[in-house]
């Protein structure tokens, strides 16, 4: 039978802190919340009464569950409170010394049985417990934040904690309706191990001006579902807390360099510059500790570029104006072709399709038609307006009939010869000033623009989901792409009615450079044996509310296809922790390619 826990301490009455006194206390247990002063014990009273209050305004909670909650809060300052508590929970800022102290002052004043918890998200389990008589019964209870909503708790054992305090923990975190994982100890454990490599290189990007720190978070939220972007959390965690969790992550986890605090991080602690705390991070905020953002000097101006594709009329909010789009020149047949000349049309653009000059027919026009189709039986448009976009498009097999469109979008095989020769034949049909651009996902686009004579009219167009290519296109300019060209491209995207981010020629441009080095990191860590396919996923759906987990993402995506990302993020920037993991290596070469094989990281054959 697992060890009933009826009187818990908690430490430390931070965000963080008050939150696990709400978990326990909503739960039924009685909670000794313990902070250090009474002006502290103040805050953390009024942090959870502000919390519980948010509940019972949406409906969430009850007001008189709200106060049979409070009415099992005992706050007390000091941790002699403490010396009667089946279990006990800390919750104080991320510094070893002072964790610690705690932990041996614990010791001295909890009965022998008690066990001690710590909530490090990034510190070694194991150099807190021995500051203690009884590291047997020191574990880690990684809570996520907000506590009382996120679902994950990671259970981290060290190797002599005892396996019925495991047990113990584990039945507790059911018993509050908590989803546990239970791993070893080790710098970041699950969530933090992956989730801050993708933050540091996020900042990375934005420190050196490669996309603006909207467009970055624009293209992770929108590209790939996540809850917010990467510059945006990092505000809400707070850059003091992320550089103490990347520089202990970096220390204790190999040195890697894609944990060691990119300089603008520490800068900008230094400055004060916190995040929401300070009123000031990466956004500026309406006041210290309020999460809505006001306008600052980094604030893009609201107009943006627009045009009507069927009238052709252009406008922007100043400087180099876009050319005027009326025809718009596919060439390719597979999934993105298909929903990029439905878009197109439905957007009021005429359309010439070309599907047989590059490579065989695949019956494009009839997946256009189905595509449609599928559009009217779900209700999200008349049978009029699909007949309307049917008539804006004109089906070809040759290349010459794209003489006199206005833009043309390849979406033909991802394979460098190919485009150049497409872009060179299109060079020599196409009149002057048409905008050319390839939907690569991995390709130099300066390698593709070259082919030309007229690289200065060549750009990426980057459709992040070929399943929607109307939430999201990354305009990637070259070196040689004029302003005219990209504001043209961003106007079009806009009239399509997708979320537009710019941002430079390299591998991977935003999204795929972010996403993928992630994935590549949680193959490493299943490899390794830290951790199941099943906890991976269920740390970074639960413990960061990601809409899929690592894995379920590499099987959707295919393995085949991750792989090639990987290894064009590896040969451009030479990071050895950008290495493709072997294991995903392997998995490739046996034919293991996810969903479309039927097996990957896990099994579908069965589904």
């Amino acid at each position: 039978m697992a060890r009933e826990f009826t009187r818990v301490g908690v430490v430390g009455l931070g965000t963080m802190g008050a939150g696990i006194v709400e978990v326990f206390a909503r739960n039924g247990v009685d909670v000794v919340a313990v902070e250090i002063s009474e002006a502290a014990l103040a805050r953390g009273r009024a942090t959870l009464t502000r919390s519980t209050d948010r509940a019972v305004a949406k409906g969430k909670l009850a007001e008189a569950d709200r106060d049979a909650l409070h009415s099992r809060v005992d706050f007390q300052v000091g941790l002699d409170a403490l010396h009667a508590v089946d279990l006990v929970i800390e919750a104080v800022p991320e510094h070893l010394d002072l964790k610690q102290r705690i932990f041996a002052e614990l010791d001295r004043v909890c009965r022998p049985d008690t066990i001690l918890a710590t909530n490090t998200s990034s510190l070694s389990v194991t150099d807190i417990s021995v500051a203690t008589h009884r590291p047997q019964q020191v574990v880690g209870l990684h809570f996520f934040n907000p506590a009382p909503v996120m679902k994950l708790v990671e259970v981290v054992r060290t190797v002599i904690t005892a396996t019925d305090v495991v047990d113990d923990v584990e039945a507790l975190c059911a018993r509050l309706g908590k989803v546990d994982v239970t791993i070893s100890d080790r710098a970041g454990f699950i969530a933090n191990a992956l989730l801050f490599g993708y933050l540091n290189h996020a900042v990375s990007m934005f420190e050196a001006r490669y996309a603006t720190r909207e467009d970055i978070d624009v293209a992770m939220k929108i590209g790939c579902g996540l809850p917010m972007g990467p510059l945006a959390l990092l505000d809400l965690i707070g850059l003091d807390t992320a550089y103490a969790i990347l520089d202990t992550m970096y220390r204790r986890g190999g040195r890697d360099r894609r944990h060691a605090p990119v300089p603008l991080i520490r800068q900008m602690v230094t400055a004060g510059l916190l995040g929401r705390k300070s009123g000031r991070g990466f956004y500026t905020y309406e006041k210290p500790g309020s999460p809505k953002v006001v306008p600052d000097e980094q604030t893009p101006a609201t107009t943006q570029p627009a045009t009507d594709g069927a009238s052709g009329t252009t406008g922007v909010g100043g400087g180099t104006g876009p050319a005027a789009v009326t025809r718009v020149g596919l060439v390719g047949v597979g999934a993105l072709a298909t929903g990029l000349v439905g878009a197109f049309a439905m957007a009021g653009y005429e359309v010439v399709s070309v599907d047989g000059d590059v490579e065989p027919s695949a019956g494009i026009s009839e997946a256009v038609r189905a595509s449609l189709d599928e559009g009217v039986a779900r209700g999200d448009l008349g049978a009029a307006d699909r007949d309307t976009a049917l008539a804006r498009i004109t089906w070809s097999a040759t290349l010459e009939q794209l003489a006199d469109v206005d833009l043309v979008v390849e979406a033909v095989a991802e394979e460098l010869s190919v485009k150049q020769a497409l872009f060179a034949r299109l060079d020599g049909i196409c009149k002057p000033g048409v905008v050319l651009a390839t939907t690569t996902a991995s390709l130099p686009v300066i390698e593709v623009a070259m082919a030309t004579q007229r690289p200065a009219d060549v750009l990426g167009l980057h459709f992040p989901d070929p399943t929607t290519v109307r939430q999201l296109v990354e305009v990637v300019r070259t070196v040689r792409t004029s302003a005219e060209a990209t504001v043209t491209a961003q106007a079009v995207c806009t009239a399509l009615g997708s979320a537009t981010v710019v941002c430079g020629d390299r591998a991977g441009f935003v999204v795929n450079a972010l996403l993928f080095p992630y994935l590549n990191d949680a193959v490493r860590m299943l490899e390794a044996g830290y951790a199941s396919v099943d906890d991976i996923d269920h740390a970074m759906k639960l413990g960061c509310g990601y809409p899929a987990g690592p894995f379920a993402v590499l099987d959707a995506v295919g393995l085949d296809v991750s792989l090639a990302i990987q290894r064009a993020l590896y040969r451009e920037q030479r990071e050895p922790g950008l290495a493709p993991a072997p294991l995903l290596e392997h998995l490739v070469t046996a034919g293991y390619l996810g969903h479309r094989t039927g097996r990957g990281f896990r099994d579908h054959t069965g589904r």
